[in-house]
């Protein structure tokens, strides 16, 4: 049986506390944990899978090129960055060396739900009204249980543990889409779910 999650009352101290985390593997090759950034009690949270490689470097969640089709995208739903809490599912980078390259594993089950008491605590601090799940491991840690997102995805549902959800993929895949017609598709896709949430939290401010 799993310890209770650790007393932690503040922002500084959950990211020492995950700096110093070895309930997985993930932390001997990885550089740094990288801790969730934004308002300490923002309205929405958005959950990525795990952090890439410039974000293991700088220690940022969604700094490298998935980050720069995430920043377009809320800016086109109406929605300012500086106001969103975003981190990730796992925070730890998993990778395997191709020569001098990093290239991205995703995280498994097991890696996913022990680092999940980190995504629990963020949302005890923060306390967002809304958390997107950007993917499949987000989706997973953020609803506790393995979800197809073609069947959640672009609509609210409430959470088993409190809380509301909105499901979406994750900004990666776009970037991996190689038809552009496709990938303007699925970019346009994705800003309509950011809306969805827009349009919620504006008619709850």
């Amino acid at each position: 049986m799993d310890k209770p999650l650790p007393d932690i009352r503040s922002h500084k101290a959950l990211r020492a506390a995950e700096n110093a985390c070895t309930r997985c593997p993930l932390y001997k090759n990885a550089t740094q944990a990288v801790p969730g950034v934004g308002p300490a009690r923002a309205r929405l949270m958005l959950v990525g899978e795990q952090p890439g490689d410039q974000e293991d470097k700088q220690g940022r969640p969604f700094v490298g090129p998935a980050g720069g089709v995430l920043d377009k995208a809320l800016a086109e739903a109406g929605l300012a960055r500086g106001d969103v809490f975003i981190t990730n599912a796992v925070k730890h980078f998993k990778f395997e060396p191709r020569g001098k390259r990093r290239l991205h594993k995703r995280p498994n089950a097991y890696e996913i739900d022990r680092c999940h008491w980190w995504l629990d605590i963020e949302r005890k601090l923060v306390k967002p009204s809304i958390v997107v799940a950007l993917g499949a491991t987000a989706l997973r840690s953020v609803a506790g249980r393995p979800l197809a997102i073609n069947k959640v995805r672009g609509r609210i549902v409430d959470l088993a543990n409190g809380g509301r959800m909105l499901a979406t993929i994750h900004p990666s895949y776009i970037l991996r889409i190689e038809d552009e017609a496709d990938k303007r598709a699925q970019y346009r896709r994705f800003v309509a779910d950011l809306k969805v949430c827009a349009k919620v939290l504006a008619r709850t401010a």
